[in-house]
């Protein structure tokens, strides 16, 4: 979200009420197995133990202290290193499947808890903005305080966003190492600054505020060099009347937030200066919605 680096996320649902997201089904069997599908299952690592949603499976047996043999199903819908939370997408849905064939032994705090601990593998590092978002659904901002891993933040309903992935791919890795080791004084002010004032602003139903304080000092300036035709993009949704704009995650997908109803139908024809390969695509979104889904037998 710009503002909010590892500390702010949130979850999006396409307007048209398509899925945006990964599906894992579990069913009891004799011994594990797992089967990948989807649009983007061929970029998912063939040895299955480096399967996200295998070490998933194994982290949730460690943690009730018993093997429990399943035939897992991911259907992989979200493209891989594109900044839009894949990995979070399969460690949710995985270890919410596991929970509910299992009866709910673990409670959303111990859930969550497990969540970070698992993107954590593929990220370098724990962090929740992806994953508590993605489970919890909303806006949510990390507070790691008081056994609360995070807490939601009001969004603002007239916002759309719009999402454009170009097909290429940024590893999460990658996009953090290129970061500095330390930051200027005055970029660590700045960061604060908008990142109260955007919390001030949602709380206080500032919605002009909040977007123009949307702003990033600490990954974009250094993650630009990623993501060829970024500012010649940034500087097109702007003319079109986008009210934000920044780089969703860690890369290559980028977002434009728009506060009126006819701006997103303007919008994808402003990004075809983005370089793009197969498998990209745009969407329009509400914020604030999403987040886990569930479905038992």
């Amino acid at each position: 979200m710009s503002v909010g680096f590892d500390v702010l996320g949130a979850a999006v649902t396409p307007v048209d009420g398509a899925l945006l997201g990964d599906v894992v089904t579990v069913e009891a069997a004799e011994t594990f197995s797992l089967n990948n599908l989807g649009r983007f299952a061929d970029k998912l690592p063939s040895e299955p133990r480096e399967n996200i949603v295998y070490q998933c499976w194994e982290r949730f047996c460690q943690e009730l202290g018993k093997q429990i043999p399943v035939a897992m199903t991911l259907e992989k819908n979200m493209p891989i290193g594109s900044g839009l939370g894949s990995s979070a997408c399969s460690v949710v849905a995985a270890l919410m499947a596991m929970n509910e064939h299992c009866g709910k032994p673990l409670n959303d705090t111990r859930l969550l808890a497990l969540m970070g601990e698992l993107e954590g593998r593929i990220s370098g590092s724990i962090h929740y903005d992806n994953v508590a978002p993605c489970f919890l659904g909303g806006m949510q901002l990390m507070i790691e305080e008081n056994d609360i891993i995070s807490q939601q933040v009001p969004g603002f309903d007239e916002w759309l966003w719009v999402l454009a992935y170009p097909g290429i791919k940024v590893s999460t890795a990658e996009a953090r190492a290129i970061l500095p080791a330390q930051y200027r004084r005055q970029d660590c002010i700045a960061h604060g600054r908008h990142l109260a004032g955007f919390i001030h602003a949602c709380y206080s139903r500032q919605p002009e505020l909040a977007a123009k304080l949307m702003k990033d000092v600490i990954a974009e300036p250094y993650r630009e060099r990623l993501l060829p035709g970024f500012r010649q993009a940034r500087q097109a949704v702007a003319e079109i009347g986008a009210v934000a704009s920044g780089i969703s995650g860690s890369g290559p997908t980028l977002f434009a937030l728009c506060d009126k109803p006819d701006t997103p139908s303007a919008l994808p024809t402003g990004w075809v200066r983005i370089p793009a390969k197969s498998g990209r695509f745009c969407s329009y979104l509400p914020a604030g919605y999403g987040g886990r889904t569930s479905t038992g037998n």
